[in-house]
C-alpha cells in the first residue's frame, strides 16, 4: 500500500517536472511585442484603479501620471476617463467609482492649469 503512495507522488512528481521544463525550457511563452495598450478594457480599467488607489494613498499626481503613460498612444486624462466609464458600466464600487474620479478630476485640473501656462 505505502509502495502504491510513493509511485503515485513520484509519478506526479516527474510530471509536474517534466512539465515545468518543457514551459520553461523547451518552449516558453513568447511575448514579444505585447503593449499595454493590447489589454482588454477590463484589464485597464484595473490597471487605472489601481493606479487611483495609489493616488489616494501617496497624493502624488506626477506619479501617477508617469503610472499612465504606459498607455503610450492614450493621454492619462483619456485612459482614466475611459476606465471610469467603463466601471460605472459593469458596477464598480462606489468607493472605486470615487478614488477613479478623483484621479480624474485632478489629472483635468492639471492638464488645464499646464494650458493655461503655454502660450
Amino acid at each position: 500500500m505505502i509502495m502504491r503512495w510513493i509511485g503515485f507522488l513520484l509519478a506526479i512528481l516527474c510530471g509536474i517536472g517534466a512539465g515545468l521544463f518543457y514551459g520553461w525550457v523547451i518552449n516558453p511563452p513568447e511575448h514579444a511585442g505585447l503593449s499595454p495598450e493590447s489589454l482588454r478594457i477590463d484589464f485597464r480599467t484595473d490597471y487605472v484603479l489601481m493606479t487611483a488607489e495609489a493616488f489616494s494613498g501617496e497624493n502624488n499626481l506626477a506619479e501617477a501620471i508617469k503610472r499612465l503613460a504606459v498607455f503610450e498612444r492614450t493621454s492619462p486624462m483619456e485612459i482614466t476617463l475611459q476606465a471610469l466609464i467603463f466601471a460605472q458600466e459593469i458596477g464598480y464600487t462606489d468607493a472605486d467609482l470615487a478614488k477613479l474620479q478623483d484621479l480624474l478630476t485632478e489629472i483635468q485640473a492639471y492638464t488645464f492649469s499646464q494650458e493655461k501656462l503655454t502660450p
